[in-house]
């Protein structure tokens, strides 16, 4: 695993300008910040050819490794840091062997290499900062002992802001940094813990990312989902099941599509519960019976499609019409599917929403709440209507529960749909008769 796991133009556009700059070593050496030796050493491939920095490596190497490290540590300058970070990078290049030369330097320096490299990324220079990451993330994917918090923390940290940024360059660079140390499983529940830098991933997948990045976000998913917490909770935490549903749909890439089918069978046999009604909800199966006609260049996605295919198909065939209901209704996705308007439905159903303390009801009011859909809102208005019409004593609940208010608030809202079905529910809130205490 060499340097070139995380590559980028930007980098590699600038790293080609610095290289051909001039540093002031003697400068440094007369002010005391390097010492005779160490000018005499950084002479020696400043500015040099890269066979001839390639023959000092190769004959001193864990002495060039340090001599970088120490610069890196005491040297501030903007133009002396990238210079540096472009010799360290070089002397990665192609050569994974060279690694353990950087990682075993806290042998004879505690803080290396890790605090000169990570304190670098709080730096306000864009090449200086993502350099940064590029080398750490080299060292941290192949260090042989487990990650500690101290180092996996600020560097998580950037990669956030990174991921945030409207530079295509620093989400660019972050995504493929993740993709480098996920298959680790301390990062993993870093990354897992690290609410905004997943946020940040889900941003990413909403926004017609191109096929590659489509790709490269999915297969940090894909590994995230091997987590037991990961797969339990990320579909109620990020509604992220219709989101990869509609990026597998749009994808014109065989590998988008692969890495998102492995994904929903990591979820799917880690946690059946939390997933399959979201997944169900989100068509994933008329979906996967389309996918298993297709041809396919590696035919292992076969066997992940069938699975899906198997495992939704089961889900669905002992499905009751409530279930249905109750797997739309805690997905979130609520549409018009014809459970909604079924008078039979409510009739039959309308007092299973008081089950287990109004578990259901108080699901459908917090959609209300929260939803910014007028589609949800609309339906959800809807359902709450039908509840208080099929429920004597619903009016009493609804209103105990603050859910009258909002309803009534929503017939001012801008959708006519919404409006009219808030209208409907607000008339039954108000006709029915109180229920007897």
């Amino acid at each position: 695993m060499s340097i070139t796991l995380v590559s980028n133009s930007y980098l590699e556009e600038n790293s080609a300008k610095i290289r051909a700059k001039p540093v002031p070593w003697e400068a440094y050496q007369r002010a005391g910040y390097i010492v005779p030796e160490e000018l005499a050493l950084i002479k020696k491939v400043d500015r040099q050819t890269k066979a001839k920095i390639e023959s000092l490596h190769a004959a001193d190497g864990q002495t060039y490794s340090l001599l970088y490290l120490r610069l890196l540590k005491k040297l501030q300058r903007i133009d002396t840091q990238s210079c540096v970070l472009v010799l360290i990078a070089d002397a990665l290049t192609d050569h994974e062997e060279r690694i353990p030369w950087f990682t075993t330097a806290s042998q004879s320096d505690p803080e290396l290499p890790y605090g000169p490299l990570l304190r670098i990324l709080e730096s306000q220079d864009d090449f200086v900062q993502l350099k940064g990451a590029q080398i750490l993330t080299v060292l941290l994917s192949s260090e042989k002992s487990s990650l500690q918090s101290q180092q996996l923390t600020p560097y998580l940290h950037t990669l956030s802001a990174f991921v945030a940024n409207t530079s295509p360059h620093k989400r660019d660079v972050a995504v493929q940094c993740l993709e480098a140390v996920l298959p680790r499983p301390e990062c993993r529940k870093a990354v897992w813990a690290n609410i905004s830098l997943v946020m940040g991933l889900v941003d990413i997948l909403k926004h017609n990312p191109s096929p590659q990045m489509c790709y490269q976000v999915g297969f940090c998913f894909w590994l995230l989902s091997f987590e037991q917490d990961v797969a339990e909770q990320i579909q109620q935490k990020f509604d992220i099941i219709p989101l990869l549903v509609d990026v597998a749909q749009g994808a014109a890439k065989e590998k988008v599509i692969r890495v998102i089918v492995s994904t929903f069978r990591n979820l799917i046999t880690k946690a059946p519960q939390a997933n399959l009604p979201a997944m169900l909800v989100a068509q994933l199966l008329p979906f996967t019976k389309n996918l298993s006609t297709r041809k396919w260049t590696d035919e292992d996605i076969l066997e992940d499609i069938q699975f899906l295919r198997d495992e939704l198909s089961t889900r669905f065939e002992s499905l009751t019409t409530y279930d249905e209901y109750r797997s739309e209704l805690v997905s979130g996705h609520l549409s018009w599917t014809p459970v909604h308007e079924s008078e039979l439905f409510w009739k039959e159903n309308a007092t299973k929403l008081n089950e287990k303390d109004y578990e259901l009801l108080k699901v459908l009011i917090k959609l209300l709440n929260d939803s910014e859909d007028a589609l949800v809102l609309a339906v959800a208005s809807h359902d709450l209507g039908q509840y208080v019409k099929h429920y004597e004593r619903g009016k009493k609940v609804i209103t105990n529960m603050g859910a009258k208010t909002r309803v009534m608030e929503l017939m001012s809202h801008a959708s006519a749909d919404v409006r009219y079905q808030a209208l409907l529910s607000v008339q039954r809130l108000v006709s029915q008769p109180w229920a007897a205490v």
